[in-house]
Parts: C-alpha cells; sequence; structure tokens
C-alpha cells in the first residue's frame, strides 16, 4: 500500500460563504485519510493507546494551497510515506479532485506532515513499536 487514496466529498460546513473550502478543513480531510491509512493496515489509534500508551502527534507541517476545492465537489486524498524514522514518520498529502486523470490531474492542494510517536507516559517521543514500524515499511515496500 504505497500511496493511499481516501476520497472525500465537500460540504457546506466545509465551506466559506463563498462555497470555497476554508483553509484548516484541507488538515482535516488529511488527518481523516492517515486515519483511515492507518484503518486500512489493520491499525486502530485507540488499540494503539490501549495496547502501547502512545499517540501520533503532528510535530510540523508544509502545506501549499494551489487551487481552491468548491462545495460539492468530489476529492481525493492521496496519502504516502516519504521517510520513516524510529520515532517519526513524515508523509506527503495531496488533494486532488476526484475523476481528474492521472496523467492530468488537479493538485488543489499539498503538504508534508511530520508525525510523532508519542509517549503518553514521558510526554515525549518514543520509538515505535516493533509491529507498528514494520507495518510502516512495508508500506514503503509496496
Amino acid at each position: 500500500m504505497n500511496e493511499f487514496i481516501w476520497p472525500i466529498r465537500v460540504y457546506y460546513e466545509d465551506t466559506d460563504s463563498g462555497g470555497v473550502v476554508y483553509h484548516s478543513n484541507y488538515l482535516n480531510f488529511m488527518e481523516r485519510a492517515r486515519t483511515e491509512w492507518l484503518r486500512a493496515m489493520g491499525l486502530e489509534q485507540d488499540d494503539i493507546i490501549k495496547q502501547h500508551s502512545l499517540v501520533f502527534v503532528v510535530h510540523s507541517l508544509s502545506i501549499d494551497y494551489i487551487k481552491p476545492a468548491l462545495f460539492n465537489e468530489a476529492l481525493v486524498v492521496k496519502t504516502h510515506i516519504e521517510k520513516l524514522a524510529r520515532a517519526s514518520i513524515i508523509f506527503k498529502q495531496v488533494i486532488v479532485k476526484q475523476g481528474t486523470d492521472a496523467d492530468n490531474e488537479q493538485i488543489l492542494t499539498q503538504a508534508t506532515v511530520k508525525i510523532v510517536s508519542l509517549s503518553l507516559a514521558k510526554k515525549r517521543p518514543s520509538p515505535l513499536p516493533k509491529v507498528i514500524y514494520e507495518k510502516f515499511s512495508q508500506s514503503l515496500l509496496s
């Protein structure tokens, strides 16, 4: 699963009064895609908290707003790992209009997001458990 694709529809609540997606909602779309990517690999965040006492938190991000998404459009969030380290993952995420030809896809927004594995007890970065690290590593290879 080198690239995970998550479809999303723009609802009225996602937009400003002009029908344009409000800037912070792109981050919500990307967050949902990362959560669904985990779920597709058989990893539930609440189980990770219970079993490993860790959470995934956004450390930093860089986002480019290229073209606006509009009310009622069907979008696709594409997610893949750019870099995997022991306690962090760097994702590249792109939002495009659904149905756009892959050779001619219209990129609306793109971001690089660094996620850190955080120990709940220490409130500090903590290495990913081996089983999770291996699943993420396989995602890079497939």
